[in-house]
């Protein structure tokens, strides 16, 4: 019991010591202003969309209300098969290309097909992705372009949030992604690892060529951000960058169930083990060896009282590794009034990290109606 007790205690030692990296990190990116800097790189604005509907009018509104000059970007909707109205609502839009993905159920990724079908038919010299239920803000591209001229950036990784009502869902979202994004900028920036989000990003189109775009990854059914960014990466490491800057932030609708949340979440576990960047790995399995500490204390707890409130100790230690980091996050994204909640949904977080991972791996998930692997 006692070899159990002090394997958690270095478990739990090297875990603060990551977190105080990520806080300290996230401290240091600079953040960036425009400052009415004015760029004149022409870009294509990638969105890959499946059932749609709902959403794909606010997203179009969105991209029309961009201060970036409109004769400099053009806008791209490739739509994987979807069998509501998205696609007539999109050709209303002059300023939308719609594009029909071509193939059936036996591609695995559909949205990396649907990405590079449009990039394909991009004029742009830089490469810009969102998602359908986005609705970036006016200076989103502007602030993007100008950013690149900056920088020379090849691959640019910006900031993601989500919109949250007042329920318990929502706001577990708001908390769990803001971290997520905290630990993206901190890891881009420290060129630690190599961490996006599809929401969000921009990459040299001619690049995305150079590095093979999606070859050998077209398999995996996510990984359309990350996986080619460690592809691009491989080719400029020091070109890598993260954008932060409130003005960047795309805001993305959360899920709206639990289920429909913790397939989300599998999803994004699925692709742990096919990073090539070995050191992302290493990390990961801490992160849910520290997760799963608890539950193991708990069930000695049965036979051993004491660790009942070493479960205790555990969470209350953990927790205070995480509030510094999740603190500057939650004033960076205007969300100030998560931290007073951090500590109450520790329980739930751990619970949620130790399933998605698990069945990341071993199960199967469901994403815009189709069943993957």
């Amino acid at each position: 019991m006692m070899i159990l007790l002090l394997i958690i205690t270095l478990l739990l030692f090297f875990y603060a010591v990551l977190l105080i990296f990520y806080w300290q990190s996230w401290k240091t990116i600079p953040v960036f202003n425009n400052d009415g800097k004015k760029a004149s790189i022409k870009i294509s604005v990638i969105i890959a969309a499946r059932n749609e509907e709902e959403n794909i009018t606010g997203l179009i509104h969105a991209l029309q209300q961009q201060t970036y000059p409109e004769e400099l970007f053009e806008i791209i909707l490739v739509d994987d098969h979807s069998t509501d109205a998205t696609v007539a609502i999109a050709q209303l839009y002059d300023k939308v290309k719609v594009l029909l993905l071509q193939g059936g159920s036996a591609l695995n990724s559909h949205k990396k097909k649907a990405i590079g079908m449009g990039i394909a038919e991009a004029t742009g010299d830089l490469i810009v992705t969102t998602d359908a239920d986005c609705f970036p803000p006016p200076g989103w591209l502007e602030t993007i372009a100008a950013f690149k001229e900056e920088t020379d950036a090849v691959f640019i990784a910006a900031p993601v949030s989500f919109l949250c009502n007042s329920s318990l869902l929502q706001t577990f979202q708001v908390m769990d992604f803001m971290v997520l994004q905290g630990i993206t900028g901190a890891a881009v920036f420290k060129k630690h690892l190599a961490m996006s989000n599809g929401a969000n990003l921009a990459y040299e189109r001619k690049v995305f060529y150079e590095a093979g775009g999606f070859k050998d990854i077209d398999h995996i059914a996510s990984g359309d951000d990350m996986l080619l960014m460690h592809k691009i990466a491989r080719l400029y490491p020091s070109r890598i960058h993260y954008l932060k800057s409130t003005a960047a932030i795309v805001p993305t609708l959360p899920m709206k169930t639990w289920k429909a949340f913790l397939n989300q979440r599998i999803r994004w576990a699925s692709k742990a083990t096919q990073y090539n960047d070995r050191r992302i790995f290493p990390v990961l399995l801490l992160v849910y060896l520290v997760n799963l500490s608890l539950p193991v204390l708990l069930i000695a707890g049965c036979r051993n009282t004491r660790f009942f409130l070493y479960a205790l100790v555990f969470v209350l230690i953990k927790t205070l590794a995480e509030i510094p980091l999740f603190s500057n996050l939650a004033q960076f994204f205007d969300r100030r009034w998560t931290v007073r909640l951090f500590p109450l949904f520790q329980p739930l977080h751990i619970c949620y990290t130790i399933l998605s991972g698990f069945l990341g791996q071993f199960g199967k998930y469901e994403w815009k109606g189709r069943k993957v692997k």
